[in-house]
């Protein structure tokens, strides 16, 4: 089970040298009409700078652009073509989008488009970089080829909770929670990627090393919580490597802000974005902590 001291190394004290070029330039690439509101929770949990990244690029629909440009301050914005608010599939636009990033997080609030298959095997074969799949992006992995996976130049991080990886899996949830730590790390090992699956202890593995994690509230199950959890997670990965305890320290870190919330609020009325609001503070008290 993670403690804070096990993380501390992972938020760094940082010289006063530095630039925002040290701390990576990462990518969110989601959104649709109907859910626009989820990859506006995604991208301000990290580029607005929370969770430490250098620069944040959200990836959107093109006709998403004046309903989220209004919320973006220290972010930048580049859009995709779309087709009923769906982003199609462009390699020379999907290229441009991607440049220069250190990692990507894909899928929230994405909906269901009929190009997003091939978007994501684009996206998986031809880079090689951390990339997070949640949300629809695990609805369209659960629809295509597992062994894509296995292909991928990328280092994958899949996030999904119980329901999601019923679908990735096609095993029954009853038998998921049976033996839990040990069908997810015979998934993450046989597809070779980091498996971060969510619950009241949140397991993270690839499939020979496994942590745990048991922060988080009940004023977290709430719209938005598991997206605050990705752009946290991608900003991390803008100066750290792709590994089971980098990625656990994003899960810590989520919960223990999410803690912080409800303390300010209350379990009926926290929502998301107060998540976001107390990642500084999370960050101080893991910071704090005695090893």
């Amino acid at each position: 089970m993670v403690q804070k001291e096990d993380i501390k190394d992972i938020f760094k004290f940082r010289q006063g040298d530095t630039n925002k070029g040290n701390f990576g330039y990462v990518a969110i690439m989601g959104g649709c009409i109907n859910y626009s509101g989820a990859v506006k929770l995604a991208n301000l949990s990290c580029s607005v700078l929370r969770a430490g990244c250098g620069v944040s690029k959200l990836i959107v629909p093109k006709s998403l652009s004046n309903i989220v440009a209004p919320y973006l301050l220290e972010q930048t914005l580049f859009t995709i073509d779309d087709e009923d608010s769906h982003m199609i599939f462009n390699k020379e636009q999907i290229d441009e989008a991607l440049k220069g990033i250190k990692a990507l997080a894909i899928g929230m609030g994405w909906g269901k488009g009929k190009d997003y298959s091939k978007i994501l095997e684009y996206i998986l074969t031809n880079y090689e970089i951390p990339v997070i799949i949640d949300a629809d992006g695990l609805n369209t992995l659960s629809l295509m080829d597992k062994e894509i996976l296995t292909k991928s130049k990328c280092k994958i991080i899949l996030t999904p909770h119980l329901k999601e990886f019923e679908r990735l899996t096609g095993i029954g949830i009853e038998e998921i929670n049976k033996n839990k730590l040990e069908i997810a790390k015979k998934f993450a090992q046989k597809y070779n990627v980091i498996l971060l699956l969510k619950g009241k202890i949140t397991i993270i593995t690839d499939g020979e090393e496994e942590l745990q994690v048991n922060r988080g509230c009940a004023g977290m199950s709430t719209a938005g919580s598991g997206d605050v959890l990705s752009g946290i997670l991608v900003g991390i990965l803008g100066y750290n490597e792709p590994n089971v305890k980098t990625i656990a320290a994003g899960a810590y870190l989520t919960g223990l802000a999410g803690e912080l919330a409800e303390k300010e609020n209350n379990d009926i009325s926290m929502i998301a974005s107060d998540t976001i609001k107390n990642i500084s503070k999370a960050i101080n008290q893991i910071r704090n902590s005695k090893s």
